[in-house]
């Protein structure tokens, strides 16, 4: 029996890499074209095993945040992969003349993908096809969390490509720690920032390449002259996908002092529009499993206990028992800053709300943390927006509206900071994957024999000249 271990398949796929050389562009294209159909043909299965890992999961939501997300990256990287794979000329310098010069993109090998469970089919799938785009064989290590949405990629997977070509490891913690210690060429890890310190620990004696997508405290800041109607009825659609279980959801609302009751009456209307109901809907999605709703209920209850004015919108009033895993989207107005609402990744459907006295004091309270993956602004683009885009960092912005910016294959989605290190998508994918290398062509006229001892009068020259200021 062949050894199916983690360190065994990166062996093989290494040794393939090497055997085989790097796929030209019709047979990255061809690749990519059948990964596509397949995502295609077992979207209803994806979705069923997605549902049943939640214990409930939209359907709409599935197909729309999993399935389309990868398609559309397909068909970008298809239609754009020969420009960037195509070398690039540059001009080495006059003190190299009449060198050429040249940048050669290179597979890098093997990549891994350590995949979450909040999307755990679009967070494994966006990843190779980045790699798969950039030439690369491909080892991905699910979440333990969705073992259902685990298998059906498997067989998926396991019906398109060898062992030596993309492989799915599945197992518990132990597995995934032991999977990102291997020397891979590059780890592609989405999850927590905690568990990122540890990914990035693991793979220090390796100095493996890693690009870590993380999470944290996403904003939604609303100037004062914006359109409250609208910016709720925007954060109540990005916050509420997936029941807030979104590395990129809006985690807390800073709008001018005094229009929290507003907000809250208009945040409401549009949650009772999206979800009528909450228990028996087929749109408002479950928390992943009972310690997370747990956690999510914890927070609620410190909260309120501490005095904070706590809104749970529950429409029906069907008041959804904790073993049905809905949770009421639930706005906690102006919360301490030192309650773990405030302080952890919220990733549910809670959303605090706090009112600042100056578009500057929200600004400083956006800086007085860690750096979020995502920042929404909500307002005119005027000199607010050039204020927040110059002074506040982010892994990435989107302006009146929440979430979208996720979708922009041209745009490279990543972090800064807490919330992770390196970007994908499009042709930062790509290039996150491939090596750039340079590339030097010296021509029989070469001019460096011209600096080679014996060092004379010519070479006081031309080190003048190289040396001027």
């Amino acid at each position: 029996m062949n050894d199916q271990s983690p360190a065994s398949i990166l062996e093989r796929q290494r040794l393939a890499f090497l055997r085989d050389g790097p796929p030209d562009l019709t047979q990255r294209r061809a690749t990519l074209k059948r990964l596509a159909h397949a995502v295609k043909a077992s979207a209803d299965e994806l979705a069923g095993a997605i549902c049943a890992d939640f214990g409930h999961r939209s359907r709409h939501e599935t197909l729309m945040a999993e399935i389309f997300p990868v398609l559309a990256a397909v068909r970008h990287a298809r239609f754009h992969l020969w420009r960037w794979m195509r070398p690039r000329l540059v001009w080495p310098g006059l003190e190299l003349a009449p060198s050429r010069g040249r940048i050669v993109q290179q597979p890098l090998g093997v990549v891994g993908v350590v995949s979450p469970w909040n999307y755990p089919a679009q967070l494994a799938l966006a990843p190779l096809v980045a790699a798969l785009a950039a030439g690369n064989r491909v080892m991905i290590k699910p979440s333990e969390l969705t073992p259902r949405t685990a298998e059906t990629l498997a067989d998926m997977l396991g019906g398109l490509f060898s062992a030596d070509e993309v492989a799915l490891v599945q197992g518990g913690p132990e597995v995934g720690a032991a999977f990102c210690r291997l020397p891979f060429d590059h780890l592609l890890f989405t999850g927590s920032t905690p568990v990122g310190r540890k990914v990035l620990a693991a793979t220090a004696d390796n100095l493996t390449p890693t690009t870590l997508e993380l999470g944290g405290k996403s904003p939604c800041v609303i100037a004062p002259e914006a359109d409250l109607a609208e910016a709720a009825a925007s954060i109540a659609s990005g916050k509420l996908m997936n029941a807030g279980q979104t590395c990129i959801a809006p985690d807390y609302v800073l709008l001018p002092a005094g229009a929290q009751h507003s907000f809250a009456q208009h945040f409401a209307e549009t949650v009772n529009k999206l979800f009528p109901s909450l228990l028996a809907n087929p749109d408002y999605t479950s928390i992943i499993n009972d310690h997370h709703y747990a956690r999510l209920a914890q927070m609620i209850d410190e909260a309120r206990q501490t005095g904070a004015k706590v809104i749970v919108l529950d429409p029906a009033q069907e008041n959804p028992p904790p073993q049905s895993r809905k949770l009421a989207p639930t706005l906690i107005v102006d919360p301490g800053e030192n309650l773990s609402v405030m302080r952890e990744e919220i990733f549910g459907p809670v959303l605090p709300v706090v009112g600042y006295e100056s578009f500057e004091a929200a600004l400083d309270f956006v800086n007085a943390r860690p750096r979020p993956l995502a920042l929404y602004y909500f307002g005119r683009e005027d000199q607010n927006l050039q204020k927040l885009l110059t002074r506040t960092h982010s892994g990435g912005v989107t302006v009146n509206e929440t979430l979208s910016h996720f979708i922009a294959e041209n745009l490279p989605f990543g972090g800064v900071g807490p919330s992770g290190m390196g970007a994908y998508h499009g042709e930062a994918g790509f290039r996150a994957f491939s090596h750039a290398k340079p590339v030097l062509l010296q021509s029989r006229f070469n001019s460096r024999i011209l600096l080679r001892p014996p060092y004379g009068k010519v070479s006081e020259a031309i080190l003048r000249v190289l040396l001027r200021g």
